[in-house]
C-alpha cells in the first residue's frame, strides 16, 4: 500500500489554556481530493499550519509525504503548493514581480505557465499588488500555488473572494490537478465546491475529526428538506411514521417534511398517490455540520 500523501496520528496543538486540536487523527491517500470541512474554530487552519510546520504540535505525529516538516522543511516545501487562508502579500510589486520571485524560491518556473495560469483567471500580472481588489489578489495566491505543478496542494479556504465565474475555473484547475495524479488538501466553507471535486471529506470539531466519509456517502446521510405536492389531500401520520422522516406538516396538498439518510420509504409512500411535484433542498454546510454535531451529542449523553 502507498504512503499517504498526509498522516497524522493523535496530533495536539494548545494555545496556552485553550486547544486548538485534540488529537486529530488524519490520512489523506495519494492522488485523492480530500475536503477538510468545519465551522470557524474548528481546528483547520491550525492542521494545515502544523502540516507545513509552521507552527509546532504539541504532541502527536506529522508525515507529509512520507517526510517529517520539522526536519525535511525545505525540501518539502518545493513538492507543496499552498494558498493560505488569510494570504498577504508586499504591495510594492507587480503580480509578475512577485510569482517569479516565488518562483525562482522553488527552483524556476517557466513564464509560459504563469502567463497560462493568470490568462485563465483573468489575472492581469502587470499591475501592483497595492492596486489589486481582494479577489485579484486572491487570484495571484491560486497562481503561486499552482505554478509549479506540486505533487500536493494545500488549500486553504481557495476561493474566498473570486467571482462564480472563476470559482469555476478554480475548480477545473482541481479536478485537472487530481488527474495528473495530485494530491489536493482543501478547507472550504462551501459545500458545493466539496461536491462537485472532492473524492472524500473530513468533518472536524473541536479540534478532533467527527466524521471521515466519501462525498456521496455524505449527502446521503444528510439531513434535506422535502416538499411534495399531491393532487389530493394526504394523511400527515401516514409520513411522519417513516424512518428518516421527521417534522411532517401538510397544508391543502402540500407535504412538507425534513428527511435523515436515504429517501427510499419517502418515496415509495408518495408513490401510493398521485405526486405532482417533488422538491428536494440540499443542506447548507451549517446544516451538515449541526446534524453531525447534534448526532455526537446525543451518543455522549447516551455513553
Amino acid at each position: 500500500m502507498a504512503e499517504p500523501a498526509i498522516h497524522t496520528e493523535g496530533l495536539v496543538k494548545t494555545y496556552g489554556r485553550n486547544r486548538g486540536l485534540t488529537g486529530l487523527d488524519l490520512r489523506v491517500e495519494p492522488g485523492e481530493v480530500y475536503g477538510f470541512l468545519g465551522p470557524n474554530g474548528a481546528g483547520k487552519s491550525t492542521t494545515i499550519r502544523l502540516l507545513l510546520d509552521l507552527i509546532r504540535p504539541t504532541a502527536g505525529r506529522v508525515r507529509v509525504l512520507g517526510a517529517d516538516p520539522r526536519r525535511d522543511g525545505v525540501a518539502l516545501r518545493r513538492r507543496i503548493g499552498y494558498l493560505a487562508g488569510d494570504f498577504v502579500v508586499d504591495g510594492r510589486q507587480t503580480a509578475r514581480e512577485l510569482l517569479t520571485y516565488l518562483g525562482n524560491l522553488r527552483g524556476g518556473v517557466p513564464r509560459a505557465r504563469v502567463d497560462a495560469l493568470a490568462a485563465r483567471l483573468d489575472l492581469d500580472l502587470g499591475r501592483p499588488i497595492r492596486g489589486l481588489s481582494k479577489g485579484n489578489r486572491q487570484k495571484v495566491g491560486v497562481v503561486q500555488a499552482f505554478m509549479h505543478s506540486p505533487e500536493l496542494l494545500i488549500l486553504d479556504e481557495p476561493t474566498s473572494g473570486l467571482d462564480p465565474f472563476l470559482q469555476h475555473e478554480f475548480l477545473a484547475m482541481v479536478r485537472e490537478a487530481r488527474a495528473e495524479g495530485r494530491t489536493v488538501f482543501m478547507s472550504s466553507h462551501v459545500m458545493s465546491e466539496v461536491q462537485q471535486t472532492a473524492d472524500r471529506v473530513g468533518i472536524v470539531r473541536d479540534g478532533r475529526m467527527v466524521t471521515v466519509a466519501r462525498v456521496e456517502e455524505l449527502r446521503e446521510r444528510a439531513v434535506r428538506k422535502v416538499e411534495v405536492t399531491f393532487a389530493e389531500p394526504v394523511d400527515a401520520a401516514e409520513f411522519a411514521a417513516l424512518p428518516g422522516v421527521s417534522e411532517v406538516t401538510v397544508a391543502g396538498t402540500v407535504l412538507r417534511c425534513r428527511l435523515d439518510g436515504r429517501a427510499d420509504a419517502l418515496v415509495k409512500a408518495a408513490a401510493a398517490h398521485t405526486a405532482v411535484g417533488l422538491l428536494c433542498e440540499e443542506p447548507d454546510l451549517e446544516e451538515l455540520f449541526f446534524g453531525y454535531y447534534s448526532r455526537e451529542e446525543a451518543t455522549r449523553a447516551v455513553a
